[in-house]
């Protein structure tokens, strides 16, 4: 079903052609089931292998026999045969009166009018009398089979019966005339006009069954007619519930188009709502920008609104276009922080077929790129699983590799070490070139993934080892002078490493950096000059490069390898290689001949080259329209419309502003039971909504064929009144639904911030977007999120879970406060005002997961400051409890304010203004990674058993010199706690120091072990799943028990 989403945006041809497919197939089922049983079906197929008395049965005189050969037909259309060569037979009994019997001859000629145009051509008239009969199903056929007739002889036929169909009575006609509309366009572009006039009397139709057909009928013939639109704008929002599903998905992607077209964009940054910002509600009316104007604050269109509240309860469909259609258009249309309502209906896509999951993981890494934060948590959906194909798990890894960050890198990185154990080797390759990727993104772990993609080079599996080669090599390019170990251990690997590539990746880097390995590289110039004719081109290349790099920087030992290689080289078969060698040869081996450009050979061969710059294969596809086959394959398609930039000025939007027209379905019925599903709020908010019902078309197509003989009038009655019902119970329920979230939302309204609030201008905006003084953001957020949310994020099955010791750990009062004080805002800077920040080290009050944050502040002025407020946060998504205003510091005066802030275990800084009713400033609070600990109670033996827990990945250790004064317990004790807040371990040998403690935010142990050695040597040791903060603190405690 994604596909022909997909292929909809290709041309609306394939659309078009499967809109007749599926017309056939429903007229011939509504022929036959009316007509036989079960058992009747299965013996109809068994016997239609027995044709040889088909014509004859045809040419009879009794409608039975006629009847039964049409029915057997059916059934060898149905299973793939050829049934052309009764034509002539068939089409005889078009004008047949027997209703069946014409319904089923129908449905023949559908299928084969293209093929036999001659012979179709001859029953012409007959197709334009059935274009009059009382049956609905009979004109809708026959219109099917004119416009089947591929010959432009019939266009003007054509044009009038479409224009005919177009004013029927029966929706269901109507709608085969938007299909016909596009065949006649196809056959004769040069109609497009008098289309134009039919579509745009079909887009003011009310029906539902109508609406999806004639858009794509839209789209295929005037997409550039947006003027026809306007009028039916609301209309389509309103009624896009009730339609079909897949009118449903191309009306979504009509109006994604249209809205591009209409809207000013609400992403703008002088406009845009974060929901991480303040000045929303609290900044003054009086504020200026810097040229004196009032600021403007974004206000969304009410029918760019309509669009996106109306399309919201689509994300529920059954249909995975359709979700897939509604998330392209939040994800093009919604402001920024309404995004994240298609997470979940996109991760629950992740259940559904692999050809489905296919297209949504690539929509997603897309997405994943520009906004980590909307998958981050549900980042377990994508851990790969053993049955998942190769493509779905390239498509997995490639989005853990953008989700990827300093907060959760050693949950991704224990993944990955599980996926590089793979069989399946392509993806294992896969999983080495996105540990590189992590290594280039986040430097606290570059030394980790080197080490780790070191250890790989001893895997048993060749291409493990050649692709761990390459992506070491790119890696080596970032800081080669830190591993020159490296470089000798991959040269004594050379010879057990047969993958041409990897070959030449080793050479390559013995190349660049010869002179580091000035013993080594010439040893394997040496080997390489034996195997050189039996080697691939690419490594012939490098080897060529290498004996050059060498010639240069040590002549003396490889002058006459190199003059042995080029000779070789000069023979060789590959043009590409001989045409190098002469042209290294006459480089750095001058002659009478050669010309000024020798002398810069070292400048050209040892010239220092930039380091290769990693990045996801995603990264530009988002200039394509997410869900359309242009974005699948990264290219752009025949067919494909490009979506247009935002207007910098909206269009008039009067141009809209017609009559709200309900749909059809919803008659106005006396009021019984059923009142309590609507209230007066839900009916004027949300007039269109309802669940989406395809049964129109069933409800329609089937009353009519069950009466065999009835009259046209009474066919339509039944038909309305049988889907005025279905549809009534579904609006009622959806509107019921739409009433109740409204009134959840009005209760949220009624809780304002403690200072005063700026009301928002439409009803959709009643959810406040910020925290006031005193709030926390975070208490908003998790209102919204579902309680299943919750408990999915307890799955035991994730593979790194924190240790359950981090939980049983006891906090314990600090071992030290540092008084150091750090300026958040110099007085110039503040014009007058002064601020500091400590940490003070002890728990938060507001959250547990929060740091305490002690903020000094003092009026250097002569006059008093008022209204001394934090405004507007950072992009950095960090959660944050701000301080109550305070209204008025006196000059000379100061006072301390607390704040709290998550900082997610990690050292990013948290930026914030701090603001005055005058101005406001730009700070940011910088944490060290030893402020992040909270200290903890621990025995002896419960920290060795943790420890043991903590290994390899998890573990970081380094030697230090210690400093004379820093030699016994108090000292250690005194610099560790300066260092980080961390409690004491008590520890039974004197020269074994221990310390324990957990992260703030996640509550990861930290374990600190310090040993002393001879000759004042130590032995520093750190143990934490939290493999960034490691390195950190490590580095930070090696400079204090260093110093003095």
């Amino acid at each position: 079903s994604v596909f022909l989403l997909i292929l909809s945006n290709v041309s609306s041809n394939y659309l078009l052609f499967s809109h007749d497919l599926v017309g056939s197939n429903c007229a011939a089922v509504l022929g036959l089931c009316g007509l036989l049983n079960s058992s009747t079906c299965s013996d109809l197929f068994l016997l239609s292998t027995r044709n040889d008395d088909l014509k004859e049965m045809l040419e009879s005189n009794k409608d039975s026999l006629k009847l039964d050969a049409m029915k057997r037909i059916i059934a060898l259309i149905a299973k793939g045969k050829n049934a052309s060569e009764l034509f002539p037979a068939v089409v005889k009994n078009v004008a047949s009166k027997n209703i069946e019997l014409k319904k089923l001859v129908y449905v023949y000629l559908v299928r084969y009018a293209e093929e036999q145009q001659d012979l179709a051509l001859l029953s012409i008239s007959t197709f334009q009398r059935a274009l009059k009969d009382p049956n609905q199903l009979i004109r809708a056929s026959a219109l099917r089979v004119l416009s089947s007739i591929r010959v432009p002889i019939i266009v003007p036929i054509m044009m009038l019966a479409i224009k005919e169909a177009a004013s029927d009575m029966s929706p269901y006609v109507r709608k085969t005339s938007a299909h016909a509309i596009q065949k006649l366009y196809s056959l004769d572009p040069d109609q497009k006009e008098h289309l134009i006039e039919v579509i745009d009397k079909l887009l003011k139709d009310k029906s539902t069954l109508v609406a999806g057909s004639v858009v794509m009928a839209f789209e295929e013939v005037c997409p550039d007619r947006i003027d026809l639109i306007h009028k039916n704008y609301r209309k389509l929002c309103n009624l896009l519930v009730d339609v079909e599903e897949w009118g449903q998905v191309v009306i979504i992607t009509m109006l994604t188009r249209y809205a591009r077209t209409q809207f000013t964009s609400p992403w703008k940054e002088d406009g845009l709502f974060d929901e991480n910002s303040e000045t929303a509600f609290y900044e003054s009316d009086e504020k200026k920008t810097k040229n004196g104007d009032e600021k403007k604050s974004y206000m969304m269109d009410p029918d760019h609104r309509l669009l996106l509240r109306n399309t919201k309860p689509l994300l529920q469909s059954r249909n995975t276009a359709v979700v897939v259609s509604v998330a392209q258009l939040y994800w093009h249309l919604a402001p920024k922080h309404e995004v994240g309502v298609i997470t979940k209906s996109l991760v629950r896509l992740l259940r559904s077929h692999r050809e489905v999951q296919y297209v949504v993981l690539q929509n997603i890494a897309t997405m994943s790129i520009q906004r980590k934060g909307m998958f981050e948590p549900y980042m377990k959906s994508f851990y790969v699983r053993s049955t998942d194909a190769t493509h779905i798990k390239s498509l997995k890894l490639e989005i853990l590799t953008s989700l990827a960050n300093e907060a959760n890198i050693s949950t991704i990185l224990r993944e990955f070490q599980t996926y590089v154990k793979s069989q399946d080797k392509q993806f294992a390759a896969g999983t080495i070139q996105a540990i590189g990727r992590c290594a280039t993104n986040i430097s606290e772990v570059t030394d980790t993934c080197l080490q780790g993609l070191v250890l790989l080079l001893s895997n048993r599996d060749e291409t493990v080892v050649a692709e761990s080669v390459v992506v070491i090599k790119k890696l080596l390019q970032t800081q080669p002078t830190q591993h020159s170990d490296i470089i000798k251990h991959m040269a004594k690997l050379f010879d057990n490493i047969a993958v041409p590539m990897a070959r030449a990746s080793i050479l390559w880097l013995m190349g660049e950096y010869c002179e580091r390995v000035p013993q080594i590289a010439p040893d394997v110039l040496r080997k390489m000059a034996k195997s050189f004719t039996s080697e691939e081109d690419i490594v012939k290349l490098q080897t060529v490069n290498l004996a050059a790099k060498l010639y240069l920087t040590n002549s003396k030992q490889t002058k006459l390898l190199t003059q042995y290689i080029l000779n070789l080289g000069k023979y060789d078969q590959n043009y590409d290689i001989r045409d190098r060698t002469r042209f290294i040869r006459q480089l750095i081996v001058p002659n009478e001949k050669s010309g000024a450009l020798g002398k810069y050979a070292r400048r050209i061969l040892l010239a220092p080259k930039p380091a290769p710059v990693l990045e996801s294969t995603y990264k530009d596809r988002d200039r394509y329209q997410l869900g359309t086959l242009s974005h699948t394959i990264n290219t752009k398609a025949s067919g494909y419309l490009e979506l247009s930039d935002w207007p910098a000025v909206a269009p008039d939007q009067s141009v809209r502003n017609v009559e709200v027209i309900e749909p059809t379905g919803k008659s106005k019925l006396s009021k019984s039971s059923d009142d309590k599903f609507y209230s007066d709020s839900g009916e004027e908010k949300e007039k269109g909504s309802g669940s989406s019902s395809s049964d129109d078309s069933s409800s329609s197509s089937s009353s009519s064929s069950e009466e065999s003989s009835s009259e046209a009038e009474s066919d339509e009655e039944k038909s309305s009144s049988q889907s005025s019902e279905e549809s009534d119970k579904s609006s009622s329920l959806s509107e019921k639904s739409s009433s109740e979230s409204d009134s959840e939302q009005k209760k949220t309204t009624k809780k304002p911030p403690q200072k005063k609030t700026v009301k928002p201008t439409t009803k959709d905006s009643a959810c406040p977007l910020v925290c006031g003084p005193g709030e926390r953001l975070h208490g908003f957020v998790s209102k919204q999120v579902p309680v299943s949310l919750s408990l999915y994020s307890l799955c035991i099955l994730t593979p790194c879970p924190l240790s359950c010791a981090a939980a049983l750990l006891q906090v314990s009062g600090p071992a030290f406060v540092p008084e150091k004080r750090h300026d958040l805002l110099h007085r110039m800077t503040g014009k007058g005002l002064s601020a500091q920040y400590q940490f003070p080290r002890q728990p938060c009050l507001y959250q547990p997961t929060m740091v305490s944050v002690q903020i000094s502040l003092t009026n250097t002025t002569d006059h008093p400051l008022e209204q001394i407020h934090i405004g507007d946060r950072g992009p950095t998504g960090l959660d944050m409890h701000c301080f109550n205003t305070v209204e008025c510091l006196l000059p000379e005066a100061s006072v301390t304010v607390s704040l709290g802030v998550d900082f997610n275990d990690s050292t990013q800084a948290a930026n914030f203004q701090l603001c005055t009713k005058e101005d406001q400033f730009s700070v940011s609070i910088q944490p060290a990674v030893g402020e992040l600990f909270l200290p903890a109670t621990m025995t002896e033996q419960d920290f060795r058993k943790e420890q043991g827990k903590l290994l390899g990945m998890n573990e970081s250790s380094a030697t230090i010199t210690m400093a004379a004064e820093n030699t016994t317990r108090q000292p250690i004790s005194r610099q560790v706690a300066t260092v980080a807040n961390l409690g004491v371990v008590p520890s039974g040998q004197d020269n074994i120091h221990r310390f324990a403690g957990k992260t703030a935010s996640s509550g990861a142990v930290v374990l600190v072990t310090v040993e002393l050695r001879e000759s004042s040597a130590a032995l520093i040791t750190i143990n934490t799943e939290k493999s960034v903060m490691g390195p950190m603190l490590l580095r930070d405690l090696k400079r204090a028990l260093a110093r003095a």
